[in-house]
């Protein structure tokens, strides 16, 4: 028996140096010569697009296409009216007044046009417009519009600048705007207007620059009102009869024959 147990410890043991024997045999081969090359070079990763993000309110819409503007033309200049071409009714048909003074004035209203001066006027005691011409804004009338009062086809005085002497009513002649010009300016349409008729008249009969006035130039009032320019007016009025080869020097006389002096 002990015979038996030395016999099967001589093999195993045996066995074992046979199993070792082997392990160390494939420690020994070259793993190295199995392995890839190594590769230094950094790999080429691409990188993710980060995700659109999400808009809360819709992508503007793009611009419309610019509309095409037709040019406004500037506005003809002050001293192209005429003084000779003028209309039937402001050439009367009796024999004409001695006129001296040319006075502008304006409504201090918004508003109005000859019929409704005229009912301001009666209201205040006159017998008709006090005023020969009456030039509208636009509003009950057109703009730049003259309207001939019904004491011009007469010849008949004005009831629209009261003085001590009353020269600038009996032979002045009143010229009137719609508008209240402390506040606001003349339309350029009135203007225009303005000028042609105080040329026309200057002309026709002789009244020198210097005698076209301001209602405030004959005595104390705001009238025709601060953005209204007389001085502009005489100057307009003067070119547009120097285009024409007029030229009003003339000292005037007045109805008695005496020499009248400027009321400045």
């Amino acid at each position: 028996m002990a015979r038996y147990f030395t016999l099967v410890a001589g093999i195993s043991l045996f066995a074992l140096m046979l199993f070792a024997a082997g392990c160390q045999t494939g420690a020994d081969v070259d793993v190295q010569a199995t392995l890839p090359p190594p590769n230094f070079n950094t790999p080429n990763i691409q990188p993710r697009q980060a995700p659109v993000a999400y808009q809360s309110t819709p992508a503007p819409r793009p611009a419309p296409a610019p509309v095409a503007v037709r040019p406004i033309p500037a506005a003809p200049h002050r001293s192209i009216a005429s003084a000779s071409r003028v209309p039937a009714d402001w050439i009367p048909k009796v024999p004409a007044r001695h006129w001296q003074w040319i006075v502008i004035h304006h409504t201090a209203t918004t508003f109005g046009n000859a019929a409704i001066v005229t009912r301001w006027h009666i209201d205040r005691g006159f017998d008709e417009m006090g005023y020969h011409f009456l030039i509208g804004n636009g509003t009950n009338s057109g703009d730049g519009q003259i309207e001939v009062g019904t004491r011009w086809p007469k010849q008949k005085w004005g009831a629209h600048t009261k003085t001590p002497d009353n020269r600038f009513n009996d032979f002045g002649i009143g010229i009137c705007l719609v508008g209240n010009f402390d506040v606001q300016y003349p339309s350029a349409a009135q203007m225009r207007s303005l000028d042609r008729l105080v040329a026309y008249l200057m002309k026709t009969y002789h009244i020198p620059p210097d005698h076209v006035l301001g209602h405030n130039n004959c005595k104390s009032t705001d009238c025709p009102g601060k953005h209204l320019s007389v001085a502009l007016v005489r100057r307009s009025a003067e070119k547009i009869l120097a285009d024409e080869g007029v030229n009003i020097a003339e000292p005037q006389l007045a109805a008695t024959g005496e020499l009248i002096h400027d009321a400045k």
